[in-house]
């Protein structure tokens, strides 16, 4: 793994990368609360193909954090990864996870000329979730996190006790036997840095999505024109199962909205999928890259 610090529109990021300089590009977005760290699992076993490129996203790790919530709104996420893939030679392929695939899909669908294959793992394009959280069903209960997240105070409660509320949310009700006692010190390592909690928690307070009660069904949603969120590149999805946070209704109908879609499932796994079976989700982008 190399590192190093790169300006992108001005403001200063921190990058990893892994695999030579003449092998096609790999965009590897992470979500909450990880950093760009979290593909170190994935990205040994894709190095031989691709020269992966994962950068902390702004407000996460050693990167660019900016006061205020406006600043966390999905097209200035997206204009840092505009800059960034913008410095090769056309479209390179893009992989997110979690908050990561928001970014990666908005890349899809307001930059689709930087973009020759969308890869999410885990994560959802916004009008099927929006749908989903917004019925009052399972995703939206599964989805009241989201609300906690938002509080004024979640900041604070997180942060007690060396961040226990928020590795306890981590750990909750999925997978994390990866997650020994040395990588959850990194991850408080990062945490901590100053600013950096309630920066990631202003992605949630930014986004315009609306999540309803259970069995209170919300009709006030955001204006999301179908034209302009198509994926027109070829799309794979590869989905833990276990899931307990994104079900899979969140992805109904997301055909709609990506022709060009291959989905697959990697049994035995949930959210934390790029961490507890690493070499199966990169086997299946290999086999799909060839093809698709």
């Amino acid at each position: 793994m190399n590192t190093e610090f790169i300006k992108l529109n001005g403001q200063t990021f921190f990058l990893r990368s892994w695999g030579s300089l003449e092998l096609p590009p790999l965009l590897m977005l992470h979500g909450f609360p990880e950093y760009g760290g979290a593909w170190s699992d994935l990205a040994p076993h894709l190095y031989d193909h691709f020269h992966c490129l994962a950068p902390d996203q702004r407000g996460y790790g050693r990167s660019w954090c900016p006061d205020g919530v406006g600043n966390y709104s999905l097209s200035k996420l997206v204009s840092d990864m505009v800059a960034l893939v913008e410095r090769f030679d056309g479209p390179i392929t893009v992989l997110g996870h979690d908050w990561g695939a928001s970014v990666a899909y908005g890349l899809a669908m307001l930059r689709p000329d930087l973009v020759s294959h969308l890869i999410i793992a885990n994560g959802v394009h916004p009008v099927p979730f929006q749908r989903a959280m917004a019925a009052g069903g399972a995703q939206s209960k599964a989805s009241q996190y989201i609300n906690s997240l938002r509080a004024q105070n979640a900041t604070a409660l997180l942060s007690e006790d060396n961040f226990t509320k928020l590795e306890f949310f981590f750990r909750h009700g999925m997978g994390v036997d990866w997650l020994s006692e040395p990588r959850i010190k990194d991850y408080r390592t990062e945490w901590a840095r100053p600013g950096r909690l309630e920066a990631m928690l202003n992605w949630y307070r930014a986004s315009p999505l609306v999540v309803a009660n259970p069995g209170e069904p919300r009709t006030d949603l955001p204006h999301l024109p179908p034209e302009r969120l198509i994926i027109r590149c070829p799309h794979l999805l590869i989905w833990g199962p276990n899931d307990k946070a994104l079900l899979p209704e969140a992805t109904e109908g997301l055909e709609t909205f990506a022709p060009c879609l291959t989905r697959v499932d990697i049994p035995d796994t949930d959210h934390w999928l790029h961490h507890q079976r690493p070499e199966v989700v990169a086997q299946a982008i290999l086999d799909w890259i060839t093809t698709a």
